[in-house]
């Protein structure tokens, strides 16, 4: 009986030699090159300019400490003097506004990281301690700068210098960024910090599969070595890693709850790793993945956001008075004496702060539940004067000067339902541009829930908002006619171009409430859509 099998001709869906060709690589792993060209910088500089003149224009208008100006822009006051925060008086918002702030000489327990305060000093020592352009500079800057980066994230994000100049319009006319823009508090540098951290993973992402791209490409027609494909290389150097844990240091600096953001990031960083490694070939991507990829993602980003973190507190560390500053002198410790002292001390002030934010449940008229953030449910008063006829410049019988922290309606609320969207792009398609916005809106967003009786405000949601813009574009960007030419598709370009229409125009409707502007009392109640916004 013969058995000798026939000779049988291997197939391939392609040939291995050109499989692992650097340029079938890159497209296998990047997709088709995207360049962006000069109109790739003219656009989105295009869109921060108008940003700029929202955000700058009669910046220092009310000359008054609003909302949680009358903590943070003190407290940042301070610190220029001393280093550290310190008390104050009673009532000294009035001496401090007309240029004679009087702080005491005691140290002040404030539970945020320095940064953000030291940001809005940086903008009083450029223009002054009594003015509002001198306490709101700094906010202002990183608020237009966020929408350039917005533009830049959106365009590498979807290959398209269009989509991008869309975000960063949306993010530029949009009430939320544009009022916490012109106020000095600290979530706009939260907001800009988490956002560049975003920027520099996915700049990683790209540049990270080049290099996975090059280290298994053909040399000479050979294939890489079967050793190499079990696990593939390590790819160690990768500075835009080593930027986002700067950018994300600084942004727990600013707030603790850029932590979510950190280990959101960091998981999603890796996941991008792994499925490189799949989709370039290597048999053992899951464990050749944690393994060379994150495990050196973990020993750069986290290492670099703690020492980033840490070098924040340095006025705090290079003094001797602030508060809890002498904790280990005054607690000596025979089983943590080998800690230098400040840092047992800084852990005490951080032990403090934590209990001091969990316990934080004080009523307030303007708070709200993550439940309903979502849908700009109760967005924040944060300015409000009523004039009479004849007085600065009222020419009705009852006028009304106010500042409202409320986001373009019809954006979010679309941005809400672009939300369900994107769920589908990312389970059922499998996008991974998808399921990256939605990571940083859950980042953002979700972790609110597990502290129910914590008193919270709309506002915290800034830190994900530029997302939000993200979530929109994405779907915009699906519904974007591929040929011109049909006349459906055309239809459908024309309701795209109505629909920003209608937002740039609500935009301009809400800019009087979102700037402080001189309105009658009949015109501001116009801007009150739901009885929960008064």
């Amino acid at each position: 009986m013969n058995t000798a099998s026939p000779q049988t001709t291997r197939r391939w869906a392609i040939d291995p030699d050109q499989a692992f060709g650097v340029q079938a690589l890159r497209e296998r792993l990047i997709g088709r090159a995207f360049a962006p060209g000069l109109w790739g910088w003219i656009v989105p500089l295009a869109v921060t300019v108008l940003a700029g003149m929202l955000r700058f224009t009669n910046l220092d208008h009310p000359h008054l400490l609003i909302f949680d100006e009358t903590y943070y822009v003190k407290d940042a006051y301070t610190m220029m003097h001393a280093g550290y925060e310190l008390e104050w008086g009673e009532n000294p918002n009035d001496a401090f506004i007309n240029g004679h702030p009087a702080p005491k000489d005691t140290a002040s327990f404030v539970v945020h990281p320095p940064l953000g305060k030291w940001l809005i000093a940086g903008g009083m020592w450029l223009f002054g301690t009594d003015n509002g352009l001198g306490w709101r500079f700094s906010a202002a800057l990183f608020g237009t700068l966020s929408v350039l980066l917005v533009a830049l994230v959106a365009q590498k994000l979807f290959s398209s210098v269009l989509l991008g100049g869309l975000a960063g319009g949306l993010a530029a006319i949009d009430g939320h960024q544009i009022v916490m823009s012109r106020t000095g508090l600290l979530d706009i540098f939260l907001m800009f910090f988490i956002l560049a951290g975003f920027w520099a993973l996915l700049n990683d992402r790209f540049h990270g599969r080049e290099k996975l791209a090059r280290a298994l490409a053909t040399v000479d027609g050979r294939l890489p070595d079967p050793r190499l494909l079990a696990y593939g290389p390590w790819i160690l150097w990768r500075p835009w890693r080593l930027l986002a844990g700067i950018m994300l240091g600084c942004a727990a600096g600013v707030k603790w709850s850029a932590l979510s953001f950190i280990a959101v990031f960091g998981l999603m960083t890796v996941l991008w790793d792994l499925s490189a490694r799949r989709r370039a070939g290597i048999r053992h991507w899951i464990l050749g993945g944690v393994l060379r990829d994150g495990i050196p993602a973990f020993l750069t980003i986290i290492p670099t956001a703690c020492a980033v973190y840490l070098a924040t507190w340095t006025g705090w560390l290079a003094t001797s008075g602030g508060r809890y500053r002498q904790w280990a002198a005054e607690n000596p410790s025979d089983t943590w004496g080998w800690v230098p002292a400040s840092l047992r001390s800084l852990a005490e002030y951080h032990r403090a702060a934590y209990a001091f934010h969990q316990g934080l449940s004080s009523p307030h008229g303007w708070e709200s539940s993550p439940w309903s953030w979502l849908f700009a449910g109760r967005p924040v008063l944060f300015f409000y004067e009523s004039r009479s006829n004849g007085q600065y410049g009222c020419l009705d019988a009852n006028c009304v000067q106010g500042i409202t922290d409320l986001p373009n309606p019809i954006m979010w609320w679309a941005a809400t339902l672009s939300l369900l969207l994107l769920l589908f792009y990312w389970v059922g398609a499998r996008d991974w541009r998808a399921g990256a916005i939605l990571g940083a809106i859950a980042a953002g967003f979700l972790p609110w829930f597990a502290y129910p009786e914590r008193t919270m405000f709309f506002f915290y949601t800034l830190p994900f908002a530029p997302f939000m813009v993200l979530a929109l574009t994405y779907v915009l960007g699906r519904f974007l006619p591929p040929d011109s030419h049909s006349p459906w598709h055309r239809r459908r370009l024309l309701l795209l171009g109505m629909f920003v229409a209608l937002i740039v125009a609500v935009s301009a409707f809400f800019w009087p409430i979102w700037s402080g502007q001189m309105v009658t009392y009949d015109d501001w109640r116009i801007h009150i859509w739901m009885p929960s916004w008064s």
